[in-house]
C-alpha cells in the first residue's frame, strides 16, 4: 500500500511550472480557469525572454533553474512541461524533495526511466500525474462509455489515422526538436495521446508490428510510421502516423468495428463524430450532437478538465485518472513499436514480467 503526504484542505493548491514553451499557455489557461482552488507560483526556464514574458503573463514569480525553485519556491506540485528527455531526472529530483510531480506527454522517451520516475514518487510518498488531457474529450468519454457497456459486442477492427504536418521550421525551432534523446518521433511526439487510446479504449495490446521512415524531415527520429496491432481481445487493427500531411493537419481520427456497432471519431483532432450505430439505442445517443465540437487546436480543450481531476486528487476528494502507471502503459506500447521497426520483427506486450 503507496503512502502519500496529507492532501490539502486548508488553503489553495500551490503549482509550479517548469519550462515555458509551446505548451505551456495550456497549463496557464487551465489554471486560471480554476483560480477559486488553485494558484501558480512560480515558473523556471533557462530561456531568460520565456521566462520573463511567462512570469509576466501569470504573475508567478521567476526562477532561473529547476533546483533554485525547488529550494525557494512553496509550490504543492511542479509540472514538467520541458523537453521529454528531461522529464525522468527532473521528476526524480522533485520528488526527492518532497513535491508532488505533473508530468507532460509522454512521461519520458525509453522504457528504463519511466519505470524510475514510478519507482522515484512511490518511494517519497508523492503523486505522480502524467498528462493525458484528450480523454477528457467529450467525443472520447462517449467512447469509452460505449466500449465499457459492450455496445460494439465484440470488437473486430480498430483503426486510427494522426495525419497532421509539422514543417522544418518547427523542427528547427530547437536543438532537442526531432532527437531520440529529448523528443522522440512522430509516434511518440504528436501522436503519443493517440497512442494512450489504444490501451485505454480498447483494451490490451496483445502484439505489435511497426515501420517508421523518415521520409521529408531532417531529423533523427521518424517523421511518418505505422502499426499493426493485436489486441488481448482479439482485435486486430492499426494506427498510421505522419507529419507530412499536405498542406496543413487533416485529420486525428479512431474508428471502431464491432459486432453490434460502428463508430468514427475524427477531425483534425478527434473532435468531430462522423458516425455513431449501434443495433441497440441507448440514452448515450441524444449526448452525440453535443459532444462534437470545432477546434484548430491539436491540444483540444482538456487541460482544465484535467487539471480539476489533479486538484481534486491533491484536496483528498478523488482518484488520479492517469497516475504514473497508466503513463507507462502508453509508453511501453511507444517502446514496442520503436523495438519492432528497429528489428523488424513482431514485439509481444508486456515487455517484461
Amino acid at each position: 500500500m503507496r503512502h502519500f503526504s496529507p492532501p490539502v484542505t486548508d488553503r489553495k493548491i500551490r503549482f509550479a511550472l517548469v519550462g515555458c514553451g509551446r505548451i505551456a499557455a495550456n497549463h496557464f489557461n487551465a489554471i486560471a480557469t480554476h483560480e477559486s482552488r488553485c494558484e501558480l507560483v512560480g515558473v523556471c526556464d533557462v530561456d531568460p525572454d520565456a521566462l520573463a514574458s511567462a512570469a509576466l503573463r501569470t504573475g508567478a514569480r521567476p526562477y532561473r533553474t529547476l533546483s533554485e525553485m525547488l529550494a525557494r519556491c512553496n509550490a504543492d506540485a511542479f509540472i514538467l512541461a520541458t523537453p521529454s528527455g528531461l522529464h525522468p531526472e527532473q521528476a526524480i529530483q522533485i520528488a526527492a524533495a518532497g513535491r508532488h510531480v505533473i508530468t507532460e506527454k509522454p512521461m519520458a522517451t525509453r522504457w528504463e526511466d519511466g519505470k524510475r520516475m514510478v519507482s522515484a514518487c512511490d518511494a517519497a510518498g508523492v503523486r505522480m500525474f502524467v498528462v493525458k488531457q484528450n480523454r477528457r474529450n467529450a467525443t472520447l468519454q462517449l467512447l469509452k462509455s460505449a466500449v465499457e457497456k459492450k455496445r460494439f459486442g465484440r470488437i473486430y477492427m480498430v483503426n486510427m489515422n494522426v495525419f497532421w504536418t509539422r514543417p522544418p521550421e518547427y523542427y528547427h525551432s530547437a536543438k532537442w526538436r526531432g532527437t531520440w534523446e529529448f523528443d522522440g518521433g512522430a509516434f511518440m511526439n504528436q501522436a503519443s495521446h493517440y497512442v494512450d487510446l489504444l490501451d485505454w479504449i480498447i483494451g490490451p495490446v496483445e502484439s505489435l508490428q511497426a515501420y517508421t521512415a523518415t521520409l521529408a524531415r531532417d531529423i533523427e527520429v521518424e517523421d511518418t510510421g505505422v502499426i499493426s496491432l493485436r489486441w488481448r481481445n482479439g482485435a486486430l487493427g492499426s494506427m498510421n502516423v505522419t507529419m507530412l500531411t499536405y498542406p496543413r493537419n487533416m485529420e486525428g481520427s479512431i474508428t471502431i468495428l464491432g459486432e453490434t456497432g460502428t463508430v468514427r471519431i475524427g477531425g483534425v483532432a478527434v473532435n468531430e463524430v462522423q458516425q455513431w450505430e449501434f443495433a441497440t439505442p441507448h440514452e448515450d445517443d441524444r449526448l452525440v450532437g453535443d459532444a462534437s465540437y470545432q477546434t484548430t487546436s491539436v491540444y483540444g480543450f482538456g487541460h482544465p478538465l484535467y487539471y480539476d481531476n489533479v486538484i481534486k486528487v491533491l484536496r483528498g476528494e478523488a482518484e488520479p485518472e492517469t497516475d504514473g502507471r497508466e503513463g507507462l502503459k502508453s509508453l511501453e506500447v511507444l517502446v514496442a513499436a520503436y523495438k519492432s521497426a528497429r528489428d523488424g520483427k513482431r514485439v509481444a506486450l508486456p515487455l517484461e514480467y
